[in-house]
């Protein structure tokens, strides 16, 4: 699974790197984070029609992480739908709407995965692992959104919709499964516009699913990543013997 990742890099470095037209007001309330968690709001590439001309623009928007589906009773449904697997999105309700019609990029610097000991170890105690572009280049995290109604509120109310989000993962490439059997589907530039082009139906966006993905690299870090108050610069800094979780 993709539990944590980092995305720490600047707005306008963004809307560069994935031309982007339109950066929604919320975007610059999330400021940067090494160490993004489930439910919290994360940072997308979309295309929608815009609000007043109705021109599909490429987007950054925010979106919480935890799939929500229309029909979920309550948003706590997302909780368990933070990762879709790429064997199941067209068999399972929630993920086969959104890759039809919504597919998004969420923009990462690197993910976090955690190596468990092997059975002779001294220490019985999972190693973390920063895992990134060897070249530095930023990470497109394929992902699908849904939009959720609360009930509860009224029609005029700004809050009354949710905008949610998945990671899709797929079986770790030979060179990563030692450290995790899973990893994120990350797409290379060259696929980017057609992942998010809202024209290209599931049939034709099934492919990407077994798109190459980019170099990656795997850095020991701190088991300071463990716990998510633990949110700076030194989560992704090298440390081949980590030290023991700050409580």
């Amino acid at each position: 699974m993709c539990g944590r990742y980092a995305s720490f890099r600047e707005d306008q470095a963004l809307a560069d790197e994935f031309a982007i037209a339109t950066v929604a007001d919320e975007v610059r309330l999330l400021g940067p984070s090494w160490n993004v968690a489930p439910t919290d709001g994360v940072r997308m590439v979309v295309e929608r029609a815009d609000k007043e001309t109705g021109e599909i623009t490429r987007q950054l928007r925010v979106a919480r992480w935890g799939l929500v589906p229309s029909w979920a009773k309550d948003p706590s449904v997302g909780n368990r739908m933070i990762n879709a697997r790429v064997e199941t999105l067209a068999e399972k309700s929630s993920f086969a709407r959104p890759f039809a019609a919504r597919r998004a990029l969420l923009p990462a610097d690197g993910y976090f995965e955690w190596k468990k000991p092997a059975a002779d170890a001294p220490v019985k105690r999972k190693q973390p692992f920063y895992l990134h572009p060897a070249d530095g280049d930023v990470l497109a995290l394929a992902g699908l959104y849904e939009f959720w109604k609360d009930p509860s509120k009224a029609d005029d109310d700004p809050d009354r919709w949710l905008v949610s989000a998945t990671v899709i993962t797929r079986p770790a490439l030979p060179e990563l499964e030692h450290i995790h059997d899973r990893q994120p589907l990350m797409l290379r530039r060259e696929d980017w516009d057609a992942w998010l082009d809202p024209a290209v139906d599931a049939e034709h966006a099934r492919p990407l699913l077994t798109a190459e993905p980019p170099l990656i690299e795997a850095t020991p870090v701190s088991t300071r990543v463990n716990t998510v108050a633990n949110n700076s610069p030194a989560n992704v800094e090298r440390e081949d013997e980590p030290v023991s979780d700050p409580r």
